[in-house]
């Protein structure tokens, strides 16, 4: 499973990092967000160790989404050393979500 984030845990998991992050910002009513949720869960499994893979509820945590211009979900952000580094908007395959973190390692 992902690792959940929140708007307190933002800073320390995300942007101070040492591994390349993906977030994926997300909603329960979201019909798509219920489509890539599973792929997220996949891709945290898969890069255990090399990559820190997480979700952030929006409906619970709004100032990082407004802060990096999250308008749609769901939307995946890359960030690599504390800067965004890649951004996916709406449903992908899981090879779009992959091949982001693969650069980075």
């Amino acid at each position: 499973m992902a690792l959940e984030i929140t708007d307190a845990t933002f800073e320390q998991t995300v942007l101070k990092s040492d591994k390349p992050v993906m977030v994926d910002f997300w909603a329960a009513w979201c019909g798509p967000c219920r489509m890539v949720g599973p792929i997220i869960d996949e891709i945290s499994a898969e890069y255990d160790g090399k990559a820190v893979v997480g979700k952030v509820d929006v409906d619970a945590n709004q100032e990082f989404a407004a802060k990096y211009g999250v308008r749609n979900i769901p939307t995946v952000l890359v960030f690599d050393k504390g800067e965004l580094v890649g951004r996916q908007v709406g449903v992908a395959p899981k090879t779009a979500y992959t091949e982001a973190l693969d650069s980075l390692l």
